[in-house]
């Protein structure tokens, strides 16, 4: 197997998890300046409707996503868009697709994406609370970056991946951490006010 396409599966998967149009516009461009080859039928990214289509997506995104509470709608509604499109690049990423049964391709690019979904969607009510909203377009604004950053270093630099997935996954317990922290001592007011209210 190519491990440097299976590193830039990765990193574009997981890409997806937070900007579902901000990787697939990057290959959709590159492959429609022949920069890169998509074998069918993922090299109908490259055509010049494709990118429009993409393009005005990305721009409802990265504006919506900004938005206190309409950050959660979009969330929910890119619970499926977010891990379909980890999925589609990580099987058409040359030497990952043609050396493994496409559905497995499908399959890591969905569940990789979707975890890095599930992290960001965990992490942004939690920021909108402690920041009255007024964080929101700052963390959305940062996943943007990641995303795109993420995506560069997938497609011209795949072997930093590695790095890229362990800081990933650092960042993913931290949050769940705390997730879980939080909901422990909401219980524990809970059981406590109980005792001293019989």
């Amino acid at each position: 197997m190519d491990v440097s396409a299976l590193l830039s599966a990765l990193g574009l998967s997981g890409a997806a998890g937070l900007n579902a149009y901000i990787p697939l516009m990057l290959i959709a461009a590159l492959a429609r300046s022949g920069a890169v080859h998509l074998a069918a039928p993922f090299d109908v990214l490259g055509s010049w409707w494709a990118l429009t289509a993409l393009g005005v997506l990305l721009a409802i995104e990265i504006v919506v996503d900004k938005v206190p509470g309409a950050d959660h709608v979009n969330d929910v509604v890119q619970t499926f868009v977010r891990p379909a499109a980890g999925a589609v690049l990580f099987a058409s990423q040359s030497g990952v697709a043609g050396l493994s049964h496409p559905g497995i391709a499908f399959g890591c690019g969905l569940v990789l994406a979707l975890g890095v979904h599930a992290t960001k969607a965990a992490a942004r009510p939690v920021v909108n609370a402690a920041t009255l909203g007024v964080g929101a377009p700052v963390i959305s604004t940062a996943e943007d970056v990641l995303s795109a950053a993420t995506s560069v270093i997938a497609v011209f630099l795949p072997f930093l991946m590695g790095v890229v997935v362990v800081a990933f996954l650092v960042l993913a317990f931290w949050v769940w951490s705390r997730r879980r922290a939080g909901a422990c001592v909401s219980r524990g007011d809970g059981v406590g006010n109980e005792s001293r209210n019989p």
